[in-house]
């Protein structure tokens, strides 16, 4: 007997569709930021159906990606933790993926070479920092290839 194959998800639709958890600040509050940012394959293709995660140590956040790859927070800067720089832990869930992905997002306006774990990454450690684009904050995230995000262990 022959058994329909089963498809592992992602789906992220379900569980997103409920609320908006993209908020970690009000829009009224005039420290607030977007964070904007496209999830990308290693061909530069985007990734329609993708979860980005951001936590701060005290606030935590959710957005899917649109069909354009795109996601999108309501932030403010976090308060540095001890030694460190502020920061967004960021995980990200995408098809492909058995297991999630764990990266950070580092502020421009920082000096996050004195962040014990920037500055010990070397090359591609740019590819952690958000860029100022039109008012917001940019951080795109690209899974493999040229200028690949880079991941930690986790």
């Amino acid at each position: 007997m022959k058994t329909p194959s089963q498809t592992v998800g992602p789906y992220y639709t379900i569980g997103l569709v409920r609320r908006d958890d993209s908020l970690l600040a009000e829009r009224t509050d005039p420290a607030s930021v977007r964070l904007i940012g496209q999830l990308l394959d290693g061909q530069g293709t985007p990734i329609s159906d993708g979860m980005i995660e951001l936590f701060d140590g005290a606030r935590w956040g959710r957005s899917g990606t649109d069909s354009e790859g795109r996601f999108s927070f309501t932030v403010t800067k976090p308060p540095a933790r001890p030694g460190e720089t502020p920061r967004f832990d960021v995980w990200v869930h995408a098809r492909g993926l058995l297991r999630n992905q764990l990266t950070r997002i580092y502020f421009p306006d920082e000096p996050n070479e004195a962040d014990p774990v920037f500055a010990g990454l070397g090359p591609g450690r740019e590819t952690l920092l958000a860029v100022q684009e039109d008012g917001a904050l940019r951080f795109d995230i690209r899974m493999q290839g040229d200028r690949a995000t880079v991941f930690f262990a986790h």
